[in-house]
């Protein structure tokens, strides 16, 4: 599916959003166009069943289809995939920031140097009820 990249989802002050696949669309960006990428990429939780809270209601979030994936050789291919495009149309001088979570952030880190990244430095937010603490099972 080709994104019409001249007509985003929303425009507003200089910032655009694009509804897509995230390749799909990073790919008709020109190169070195870009000052600065956030992302949020799903994370493969690999959840075998249900998440619930200490107070019973459930987590639904991490069951959805974009988070859902074989193997990691395949989420290791995808992730290699969206943070090829984002380097390419990155400026030399630009900021790239990624979130996730255990589940993910070291694959993500790993393929982000195998392709060229430099990692400066990692933030950390330290949330006062994160997952998996939900279900008081990790320390």
């Amino acid at each position: 599916m080709m994104i019409d990249i001249k007509h985003p989802y929303y425009k507003a002050n200089g910032f655009c959003l694009y509804l897509g696949n995230v390749v799909d669309v990073l790919s008709q960006i020109p190169d070195n166009k870009v000052d600065m990428i956030f992302a949020d990429p799903p994370y493969f939780m690999q959840l075998q069943g249900d998440l619930y809270r200490p107070d019973q209601s459930k987590v639904g979030a991490v069951n959805d289809e974009w988070d859902k994936f074989s193997s990691f050789l395949e989420y290791d291919k995808f992730t290699k995939d969206w943070l090829k495009e984002c380097y390419r149309i990155l400026k030399d001088n630009g900021s790239f920031w990624t979130i996730g979570s255990y589940h993910n952030i070291f694959r993500v880190g790993k393929e982000m140097q195998d392709i060229g990244f430099w990692i400066l430095n990692d933030v950390v937010w330290i949330k006062h009820n994160p997952m998996p603490k939900f279900k008081g099972t990790k320390i």
